[in-house]
């Protein structure tokens, strides 16, 4: 992404364009918000479906198809864990491409204790090459700023790295979308640690979108963010709804300021994990969208 050129001087301007150059998720349940989501965002907009352990990933079709419809770009999750069959994957991949236009994927492992499949990990999905025979462009790789509860750093490290380089072999470009955090100093390192070790992999921040804050709680225990857990909980329960209580706007600024002060630094977007409220998500970003271009 390219800043203004006082840019080190505005971090509000960045934040600015890194919402506007960002994304957010909606439930694979209710294709019927992607006329809501269009009507806040500007058109080709990427929206991120999820792919939930309830749901097969050909039932996410319908709401890719709606959101392409509605002018965004769909994105689908891909849980590599859940997926039954290499057969499964490929009639979903040629359906997303053919009837949503799919271009891009996130590739996770997914939760499960077992695989349900042939996949034990992204890696191994990505290995066989369905997505570069779809017709698939790009691919979401994800990021863990606090580590991930059950996978140790350097195993982390290792996926990475063997993502990467199966991706440039099938010339699909990559990508990393973080896991949320409330530990922006912890986010920031992460950051930073990618600008150094994979300088040309773009990063989007993953932040958590306006929602309740008891939800959003349960979301973070499920995620593994613990770090920025325990911090919030040492300071008690108001210090826990003041800083939860749904705008990810101090998490923003934060990257923005260390946009701001590094020339370096990869962080191109950021993205809203919304939990359920995609409209209070998308009204949050149509806000600092319309910013752009005003005096600071």
């Amino acid at each position: 992404m390219s800043f203004p050129a006082s840019a080190a001087e505005r971090p509000a301007a960045i934040a600015a364009e890194l919402v506007s150059g960002g994304s957010l998720e909606m439930g694979a349940h209710r294709p019927q918000d992607a006329g809501e989501i269009a009507a806040l965002l500007p058109a080709g907009t990427p929206v991120y479906v999820n792919h939930l352990p309830r749901h097969r990933l050909l039932d996410t079709l319908p709401t890719l198809v709606a959101v392409r419809e509605a002018g965004l770009e769909p994105v689908p999750h891909i849980a590599a864990r859940r997926i039954r069959a290499a057969a499964e994957l490929e009639t979903f991949l040629r359906r997303a491409v053919r009837d949503a236009g799919v271009q891009k994927a996130l590739v996770i492992g997914g939760d499960e204790l077992e695989p349900l499949g042939p996949y034990a990990d992204g890696s191994a999905l990505i290995r066989q090459g369905l997505l570069a025979a779809a017709g698939l462009r790009e691919i979401g790789i994800p990021g863990y700023p606090e580590g991930h509860p059950r996978i140790p750093s350097a195993a982390l490290a290792r996926d990475f790295g063997e993502r990467r380089s199966l991706l440039a072999a099938q010339g699909l470009g990559a990508y990393v979308l973080t896991q949320f955090s409330f530990a922006p100093a912890r986010v920031i390192e992460y950051c930073a640690g990618l600008a150094r070790s994979a300088p040309s992999v773009p990063v989007y921040v993953g932040l958590a979108g306006p929602t309740n804050p008891l939800a959003l709680l349960r979301f973070a225990q499920r995620c593994g963010v613990s770090a920025s857990l325990r911090a919030l909980r040492a300071q008690g329960l108001d210090a826990v709804r003041l800083v939860t209580h749904t705008d990810p706007a101090d998490q923003l600024s934060a990257i923005a300021r260390y946009c701001a002060s590094h020339a370096d630094c990869n962080v191109v977007g950021v993205h809203l994990f919304t939990f359920g409220g995609v409209a209070a998500a998308a009204s949050w970003m149509n806000r600092y969208i319309a910013s752009r271009g005003k005096p600071a």
